[in-house]
């Protein structure tokens, strides 16, 4: 197939799952064997790049997905939203949340909980679509069933689709959250990688691959890149700690 002559081509590097192995560096890079860490939007565990067990001292997880609690790469696993994290005050060294953001209707009550929840000096880590990116603004042109459509021809399950709201994806938007809720925003990385939404056939592919170039090769076209992968950090001194 064609395709996979462009990936070989292309992008000979690139594996499946390619922006969840970079998001787990960043990860990895923030964890010692003693943390204790929080996935927010931990699901069923589909993803592999996602498990933590073994790296750590212990992997909880929340969703409001039932299946979280069966979620093999968390010591514990909880049914909750994101706006009332089931956890108390100063409880993880890390948080983390992958392709979530998106999803969120209230973002700040979310921003807002993480804080609540970490340690002093701990790390909020995400990795989320650029809405300024071909592929949000697409998918909110586009109605949920076309694509869960389209993520099933790309090998993922129905149910692992869900409504998009764009309400946190932007370099901007992040600034704001950290602002409202007292997390410091350390670090914005933007990266464009292989056009993984492109590759259906050769001439979207190459389409892609030429956008793909562009954004990467001027640092002006940067806020155009795909993904957003952020860092945040709670204060040493928090003002909620303090009160």
């Amino acid at each position: 197939m064609f395709v996979h002559w462009l990936d070989k081509k292309l992008y000979p590097e690139y594996k499946g799952n390619w922006d969840d192995q970079l998001f787990r560096e960043s990860i990895l890079d923030n964890v010692q064997p003693n943390s204790h860490i929080l996935d927010v939007g931990a699901g069923a565990g589909i993803v592999p790049q996602m498990n933590f067990r073994g790296h750590v001292e212990r992997v909880c997880g929340i969703d409001p997905d039932n299946r979280v609690v069966d979620n093999p790469y968390l010591d514990e696993g909880k049914v909750s939203m994101a706006e009332q994290i089931p956890y108390p005050v100063n409880s993880f060294d890390l948080v983390f949340s992958d392709n979530v953001l998106e999803h969120l209707e209230h973002p700040h009550e979310v921003f807002v909980e993480v804080h609540r929840v970490l340690k002093p000096g701990g790390i909020f880590l995400v990795k989320t679509p650029n809405k300024r990116h071909y592929v949000p603004l697409i998918a909110r042109l586009t109605p949920l069933w076309f694509h869960r459509a389209f993520n099933r021809m790309r090998g993922r399950e129905y149910e692992d689709t869900f409504p998009t709201q764009y309400r946190a994806n932007s370099v901007s938007d992040f600034q704001d959250l950290a602002n409202a809720s007292k997390l410091e925003l350390e670090s914005v990385r933007l990266v464009e990688g292989r056009p993984e939404y492109l590759r259906f056939s050769s001439v979207t592919y190459v389409l892609g691959w030429w956008y793909e170039r562009l954004v990467n090769r001027f640092d002006a076209l940067s806020g155009f890149r795909v993904l957003l992968i952020g860092e945040f950090r709670k204060p040493v001194a928090s003002p909620v700690d303090a009160a």
